[in-house]
């Protein structure tokens, strides 16, 4: 018999959306926290107990609801954010499906008093698994309150899914930090149950916000970044490569100060740190992305932690670019090396830290990019360093350069320099390796990429799409070295390769290749490869351990250092040089107390 086709009631339609939106406690609280802000809230407290399955509590003082719309506001599909088709193209508030307050109302029970602005009293609306069973007048100040009760109470099955209270506290942890980090103008207080000490995130200063939620040390040891190009701005902070960690838990992306988390700017941070990270580690950032709302489409999924760019490409490659060149101007001579000049530095900090601070050069610091050799570095700071008066090189108005001048070395591992901070540092195959690596990478690109006709064509069979991207494609790879043309309906053809990556796997390479463009509109892996080739050159290159090094010969590699891109990492992601300030050392040996 062919079964027949019935409508959903309303109930069931409920539960199915509160599957897709409220998928445990901590949704709910994402949910009720954009409601707030799209609200226009100064402040939000938010108030849990066992881990949000037995209470959630969200209260605001935005602008609040009126009477009239309270009933309305636990309906599927009512919304204040949009009324046409159109709006959806142009969306900027953080909510406007109209689905969630519905979806908590079917599978929970759920209690709103608001007081709208303008309004002498407050009102309130109780409904227990979707059924209204109070409404009123009720004492309330201006703002709204949402309590949800006894989360899947009347679904059981769902409740089952629900992991321990610890886990749900560290989930509602979570979306209320990453929701503080995109609302500096907002502050947020977070109590879940006794014993607990609260979250508390008072409006001030970004800093201190990025502090409390990540951590001072990533403060200290950030890049403040904020780029522009046409209609896309990318703002906000990435950590230096050596304050990286073991997973992707600190990353944390907003696009028009909403949350994402979107695999092709994953893609782009991950190709910008490709250089200068060690393997196995993950970057730390947070970062804005502001776009126009007509080019990004964010009604994907009901959780809206998914976006789409009408012109990924041009995002992609946006995002990278900025990155790339914010990350390889961290040079030493751009550096302010004194501990006190930290951002949310503190003077108890651990000497044993890198007291680092990006931004202007050291006071005292000049600009040695007139170097342009070794030799002129030997001719022009080979003795000069050993006939210095340490008086002189301590003071902040000597001309000292950043890494200051050598006095030693060490194992024949280290060089030990002295600059107007403190003690340098310098691990000096890591740096040589830095050098030398990216000496060879500019000579590939004013020369040009060589490359080699293969004896007989490789002929690889790939999809039918993947056969009509090479005839988009064929043109745009022969920059890099790679000639493919199409010759059959599913089958490409290579005929010219790098020169430099003639000896690697070919037809491996071309399907990874078509791969990246096909899943992120661009690759990185003709680059990657001969990247890779060059590190290698460059480690085998560079001076090695036990080569003993005259005073000049370690003063050129210090000025070297100062004009290189990317040389506080060396080609894996080690450090090369680290700084002990004059107090960090004084500290150690308990001088002055």
């Amino acid at each position: 018999m062919t079964p027949r086709i019935l409508e959903l009631s309303e109930f069931v339609a409920n539960q199915i959306a509160a599957g897709e939106v409220v998928d445990r406690p901590a949704s709910l609280v994402k949910e009720l926290l954009e409601n707030s802000l799209d609200a226009g809230a100064g402040r939000i407290e938010v108030h849990t107990e066992c881990g949000g399955v037995k209470r959630v509590l969200v209260r605001d003082d935005g602008l609040g609801i009126h009477p009239d719309d309270l009933a309305l506001a636990l309906s599927r599909h009512a919304t204040s954010k949009i009324s046409r088709v159109e709006d959806l193209a142009n969306v900027a508030s953080l909510g406007f499906r109209g689905e969630a307050l519905a979806s908590m109302a079917s599978v929970a029970r759920v209690e709103i008093a608001s007081r709208a602005q303008g309004q002498e009293m407050g009102f309130n609306i109780e409904v227990h698994g979707g059924m209204e069973v109070a409404h009123g007048p009720v004492a309330h100040p201006s703002g709204t309150t949402v309590e949800v009760l006894d989360l899947f109470y009347n679904t059981p099955a769902r409740r089952k899914f629900l992991k321990t209270e610890r886990t749900e506290q560290s989930h509602i942890d979570q979306v209320v930090r990453r929701m503080s980090l995109g609302h500096f103008a907002v502050g947020f207080e977070l109590r879940q149950g006794t014993g607990r000490a609260p979250l508390v995130l008072p409006v001030g200063k970004p800093e201190a916000r990025l502090a409390r939620v990540l951590s001072e040390p990533f403060v200290a040891q950030s890049v403040v970044l904020d780029e522009h190009r046409g209609e896309l701005r990318l703002s906000g902070w990435v950590g230096l490569p050596t304050h990286s960690r073991a997973q992707t838990d600190q990353q944390y992306f907003y696009v028009n100060g909403r949350a994402v988390r979107d695999k092709l700017v994953a893609h782009a941070v991950r190709q910008a740190y490709r250089d200068v990270m060690f393997h196995g580690r993950h970057p730390v950032f947070v970062l804005y992305l502001e776009i126009d709302p007509a080019s990004v489409d964010v009604n994907v999924h009901p959780t809206k932690h998914e976006v789409r760019f009408r012109d990924a490409r041009s995002v992609h490659d946006f995002i990278f670019a900025s990155l790339n060149r914010t990350l390889r101007a961290v040079r030493p001579d751009n550096v302010s090396f004194a501990a006190d000049s930290r951002p949310g530095g503190s003077p108890g900090a651990t000497p044993r830290s890198q007291a680092l601070a990006f931004g202007q050069p050291a006071s005292g610091s000049a600009n040695y990019s007139s170097v342009q050799s070794v030799a002129e570095a030997v001719a022009r700071y080979g003795d000069e360093a050993g006939r210095l008066d340490p008086a002189t090189l301590g003071s902040r108005d000597a001309d000292v350069p950043p890494l200051g001048y050598a006095i030693a070395q060490l194992h024949g591992i280290y060089i030990l320099a002295q600059n107007s901070d403190g003690l340098v540092v310098v691990d000096m195959h890591a740096a040589h390796e830095r050098i030398t690596y990216e000496k060879l990478k500019a000579q590939t690109v004013s020369e040009g990429v060589a490359r080699q006709r293969l004896l007989v064509p490789i002929v690889i069979n790939v999809s039918e799409a993947e056969a009509n991207l090479v005839d988009d494609l064929g043109d745009e790879l022969k920059p890099f070295g790679l000639v493919i043309d199409r010759s059959g309906p599913r089958s490409v053809t290579v005929r010219e390769v790098p020169a430099l990556l003639a000896h690697t796997d070919v037809e491996q390479l071309t399907r990874d290749l078509l791969a990246d463009f096909t899943e992120y509109g661009s690759s990185e892996r003709l680059q990657d490869g001969k990247d890779d080739l060059l590190s290698s050159m460059a480690c085998h290159g560079s001076v090695r351990a036990n080569r003993l090094l005259t005073i000049p010969e370690m003063n050129s590699l210090l000025r070297e250092m100062e004009q290189t891109d990317n040389a506080g990492q060396c080609n894996h992601g080690r450090p090369t040089f680290l700084v002990q300030s004059l107090q960090d050392l004084d500290r150690l040996f308990l001088r002055g107390q």
